[in-house]
């Protein structure tokens, strides 16, 4: 038995005994030994140390988090946020008591700026640890083997501006998920008001609905198809979130089971690259930024019952959904407002953490953008209209964990000034300590590395050390602005789509996106060359603080030069993302000649294949693809277009509408192409990670220094031409 096991044994046991006493009895020893507990935390936290015994303390903490961190289970984890609570609240205590004794203006200005982007990031860490401590881990429930018995379900694809070729793979996947056909509805709910749509539903088998206006765009839309059907639950999907066959059996089960779950959602998971996995070659070996939220925040947020709606790949009670009016439409993120009011009204939500659905990622930096300030702006809205710290209906689990999710965007703030705050002594000498940098580095330093350490071993799966200052050094800028107008103006703002479908160009640097980067990059580099002439002159009093921002800058200007990178857009050269997946294929040649072989990617165009080794087919070979599922064979004809010893890459023939069904069924509704990546990304290691970020820091500087080389170049080339830049020139600032 492991010692794990041995504590929960003890607990379960000492429970057991608990419950046998009256409940007044157990109110009361409880509420002794949160007493006690509180009091000891107390003298703990503000307990006076000179820099030995500090230094000593931290060294302690550290040594412990080291060792609880080799142990799987979650009663290490537990320790181990409980010593990185300590060091932090520890830190802030002294930062609070003992360094706020400046003596200026311009100190108090850098000073007390510093301290509350410092509290904000606190708060965040504690409410983090309470969300993600203890991942629910839900499992499916099976339904009843009768599918008489199974509910009627309707699927709502809402679209506005995307493509039919890409509305078609999510239309087919959802016509044949695996469900009674005469109790699955899929409809399209097209705000675009395309006759080619409605010719396009009419011909597969699907429902087309639109309205007379865009009012509240995607929140109105669903609620004017809420209005004119009527199963019992609806399946919601974005347009290019196409659903896997067994969407439905996975996901309906807890429904069957908790009369009072109103929605259950699973992860959103991508089969095109973000920009960032495109841009820095990072794909499959770093965590993409969505896998903390739906890899564990989500899990986390369940065991809370605060599961949140994310306006895709969920299911939904019809009857809770109208009772408390429908989507939100009051708010830019109306999907979190309205899992926010199911809650409040006292109904559960869910997560079921299995990808039963994936869709396209943003294509470039400038897309990925955009859709976060609308995130940003849409959850400050609700933070200030709606806000779950007050009001009726919520448990304490509740409130922290949404408050949470609100607060995280308004990082903007705290992270700018966090890379910015060195220049505050290096540039204009102002004091924003008023300490020894000796003891802000006893003090700091236990704070720091417990909370990296702790967060690496609850999110290493999901989110790799370090990654998470790059995601915000690249999005702190953009938010900033979007999130206070949330604030002051929290009724204002429109719905921006976020554009899907990849763009061909043959690779470009985007100045636009990339200069807020540029200038807190040029402006740290300043600071430690500034620091440098500093410490040439410094006494004996001051070179350690010259040194100490002076190592603070450069970690600055890493994150800098790793966002600076995210802004040089690798070449688009296929409309069409390709899905890495082994499959068994068949081919057959005109002459009869048949290859028999594995897929190793797919698109809804071609698909890849390796033949086995001697093995080749010419260049323009025309030839049958078969697929399989079960016993049945699905046939596409098609031709080689992409020939180099025994690797093969075959683009379909067009093909009937019948036959671009089966590819679908065949290829994207498959639940395994999703699942086989999940959380699968290479372990965490902290050294790792920072040095990898540090090659893509230099990737970047690099990639900034050969776009500024282009410069005169494409000047030229404009004023020869006489036109102005279209989409490659967005190489030019």
């Amino acid at each position: 038995m492991t010692f794990e096991r041995r504590v929960q044994r003890l607990l379960g046991t000492a429970l057991h005994h608990l419950r046998q006493w009256s409940q007044p009895l157990r109110l009361g020893l409880m509420l002794c030994a949160a007493i006690l507990c509180a009091v000891v935390l107390a003298g703990v936290i503000s307990a006076p140390a000179d820099l030995l015994q500090q230094t000593l303390f931290g060294l302690a903490c550290l040594v412990a988090v080291l060792v609880l961190r080799r142990f799987e289970g979650h009663l290490p984890i537990i320790a181990m946020i409980s010593l990185s609570l300590i060091a932090s609240l520890r830190y802030m205590y002294w930062r609070l008591t003992e360094t706020l004794e400046l003596e200026n203006f311009h100190d108090m200005l850098f000073g007390y700026t510093l301290v509350l982007a410092e509290l904000y990031a606190l708060l965040v860490l504690v409410f983090g640890y309470v969300q993600t401590a203890w991942p629910l881990k839900r499992r499916p429930i099976l339904l009843s083997e009768d599918p008489a018995q199974w509910p009627t379900v309707d699927v709502f694809i809402t679209t506005v501006n995307e493509s039919l070729e890409i509305v078609k793979i999510t239309v087919f996947a959802a016509l044949r998920m695996n469900w009674p056909t005469d109790k699955l509805k899929v409809y399209v709910l097209d705000d675009g008001h395309r006759d080619e749509f409605r010719l396009f539903c009419e011909s597969v088998g699907a429902h087309y609905l639109t309205r007379d206006n865009n009012l509240h765009a995607k929140a109105g839309n669903f609620n004017a198809a809420l209005k004119v059907t009527h199963g019992e639950y609806i399946a919601a999907f974005d347009a290019d979130h196409v659903p896997s066959r067994s969407f439905l059996q996975i996901s309906m089960g807890w429904f069957l089971k908790d009369p009072k779950l109103a929605m259950l959602q699973t992860p959103h998971v991508f089969f095109s690259q973000d920009p960032f996995e495109k841009n820095l070659k990072t794909y499959q070996a770093v965590p993409n930024e969505a896998e903390l939220f739906y890899g564990l925040v989500q899990d986390g947020n369940d065991l809370w019952n605060a599961a949140m709606f994310c306006g895709s790949c969920a299911l939904m009670r019809r009857a809770p959904l109208e009772a408390i009016g429908g989507m939100d439409e009051t708010t830019l993120t109306e999907d979190a407002h309205t899992s926010l009011k199911l809650n409040r009204a006292g109904y559960n939500t869910a997560y079921l953490a299995l990808p039963q659905a994936a869709g396209r990622a943003t294509e470039n930096l400038s897309r990925h953008i955009n859709q976060r300030v609308r995130w940003a702006r849409g959850m400050t809205q609700i933070f200030r209209t709606d806000n779950p710290m007050l009001g009726r209906g919520l448990t304490l689990g509740q409130r922290i964990c949404y408050s949470n999710a609100m607060l995280h965007f308004f990082y903007g703030f705290p992270r700018l000034v966090f890379l910015t705050a060195p220049l505050a002594y290096l540039v204009f000498g102002a004091q924003i300590f008023h300490a020894a940098p000796l003891m802000v580095a006893a003090y700091a330093a236990p704070h720091l590395l417990l909370a990296n350490l702790t967060n690496s071993r609850i999110q290493g799966r999901f989110r790799h050390s370090y990654w998470n200052e790059v995601y915000e050094t690249v999005l702190a800028w953009y938010i900033l602005t979007p999130v206070l107008m949330g604030i002051l103006k929290p009724k204002s703002g429109h719905f921006n789509v976020t554009d899907k479908g990849g763009d061909l160009h043959p690779g470009f640097f985007d100045w636009k996106m990339a200069r807020p980067y540029i200038v807190l990059l040029v402006l740290n580099i300043a600071a430690v060359v500034y620091g440098v002439y500093d410490y040439l002159g410094a006494d004996v009093t001051t070179d350690e603080t010259v040194l100490l921002n002076q190592v603070w800058a450069l970690y600055n200007a890493l994150m800098c030069a790793a966002a600076i990178a995210v802004a040089s857009e690798t070449r688009q050269v296929r409309a069409d993302p390709r899905i890495e997946a082994k499959l068994p294929v068949g081919l057959r040649l005109a002459d009869g000649t048949e290859y028999h072989s594995h897929t190793q990617d797919f698109s809804q165009s071609g698909l890849g294949l390796k033949l086995a080794p001697g093995q080749s087919i010419p260049l323009g070979t025309p030839l049958r693809v078969s697929l399989f599922r079960h016993q049945q064979h699905y046939h596409f004809d098609g031709s080689v277009v992409f020939s180099r010893g025994n690797t093969v890459g075959i683009r379909f023939d067009p093909m009937t509408l019948s036959q671009q069904s089966d590819l679908v069924h065949l290829t994207f509704s498959r639940a395994d192409t999703w699942a086989r990546n999940w959380g699968t990304s290479t372990p965490d290691s902290p050294l790792k990670a920072l040095r990898a970020i540090s090659v893509i820091a230099v990737h970047g500087v690099s990639e900034l220094l050969k776009a500024t080389l282009r410069l005169p170049g494409q000047a030229l080339e404009r004023r020869r031409s006489g036109t102005s830049s279209s989409a490659p020139a967005l190489d030019t600032p």
